[in-house]
């Protein structure tokens, strides 16, 4: 069987090269004798694996010596808490509420302190990013939380937030390595990387060192401390070691791309593709404000029920997969990311022209 077009918003497509390289590495890594699967953390192999990884990760994102970088467990999701233990003095943080996952973290952040939530798009399904040039910030808020890029509503920051001096958290797991970034401008940048960096298990923390505290009180776990993982170079335990090593297999491939400034070109072109088609549809519509449509995720509906799942269902007879939307978005999702070949995004346009073609009478009534 050939293999389809994956348009999943996570676990996600990887690029077909690192694939291919890992099946070439999978019983023998460069002449060890085992699979990166089976062999120590500990060891001399694995320690240039994951010292590799971090120096192509700091040589794409331009990463200065003063921040840190930790391969974690535990999903973004384990992130919710880990911030507010960490960075909590005033035990008082500002969340900027843009989607379902900065909703959670705000959420989560209230078992540890106040969270005053400066600004949401709730009002309008996370259609869009509020204005954040001027907002309301608490003047002992320890840090300004924002989720960058919301996969289940398909939104994206293009500005990030006026935080007036205070330290700035995001959460990058949809969109992370899709664009240049000034990892300078935040305290903590982090993501899952099961959407655009590699395989589900591994959460990369980039941190400001002078974040890392050893002042914590003693009731905060041990696993659950920055400079436990700072400390250890990301060894304290052991670490998902086959999906490090994939997510350093996407660096290098990243970089032969051009980096990330080749990279975001080829994105939005992507994007464009799709969004154009939208913009002109009788059928299909977009749910996302066009100032903040994301380059990554893109939701889209018919208005009808029956019609989005018969759509979904005939994409998947073309090797067109995964496009079901969200149970809180309903309609189709198309998660566009890096390893996504711009023929695929093509080949669901071209799809869709056909589908809207073969139900003309319906256009009326969507």
């Amino acid at each position: 069987m050939s293999r389809v077009y994956n348009f999943s918003a996570g676990p996600a497509v990887l690029p077909e090269e690192v694939l291919k390289q890992c099946a070439e590495d999978m019983l023998d890594y460069k002449g060890s004798g085992m699979s990166v699967m089976e062999m120590s953390h500990r060891g001399k192999v694995y320690d240039s694996i994951i010292k590799e990884a971090e120096k192509d990760l700091r040589e794409l994102m331009g990463i200065p010596d003063d921040y840190a970088v930790l391969f974690l467990q535990g999903g973004a999701s384990t992130q919710f808490a880990m911030i507010p233990l960490n960075l909590m003095k005033n035990h008082k943080a500002a969340y900027i509420v843009t989607g379902q996952w900065a909703k959670k973290a705000a959420a989560e952040a209230k078992k540890f302190g106040e969270v005053d939530v400066v600004a949401s798009s709730a009002d309008q399904n996370f259609s869009y990013i509020p204005d954040v040039s001027d907002l309301d910030i608490p003047e002992d808020a320890d840090y300004v939380y924002i989720c960058e890029n919301n996969t289940i509503y398909g939104t994206e920051y293009f500005e990030l937030p006026n935080t007036k001096g205070h330290i700035l958290v995001a959460d990058i797991s949809s969109n992370f390595l899709s664009r240049p970034v000034d990892v300078t401008k935040y305290g903590v940048i982090y993501g899952g990387v099961q959407k655009n960096v590699g395989p589900a298990g591994v959460t990369i923390v980039i941190i400001r060192k002078d974040l890392i505290r050893d002042d914590l009180p003693e009731s905060v776990p041990t696993m659950l401390k920055y400079k436990t993982h700072a400390d250890a170079d990301s060894l304290y335990n052991t670490p998902p070691c086959w999906n490090i090593y994939v997510c350093g297999l996407v660096f290098k491939w990243l970089k032969e791309q051009g980096g990330l400034e080749a990279v975001a070109v080829k994105n939005e072109e992507k994007a464009k593709v799709l969004y154009d088609f939208l913009d002109q549809s009788k059928l299909f519509k977009g749910t996302v404000q066009a100032k903040d449509r994301s380059f990554m995720n893109v939701p889209f509906v018919t208005g009808s029920d029956e019609l989005d799942k018969e759509f979904v269902k005939a994409t998947e007879a073309e090797g067109l997969v995964s496009l079901k939307g969200h149970r809180s978005v309903g309609g189709m999702r198309a998660s566009i990311y890096n390893a996504m070949p711009k023929e695929g995004v093509e080949k669901l346009v071209a799809f869709m022209k056909k589908f809207e073609e073969e139900h003309a009478e319906d256009v009326n009534n969507a």
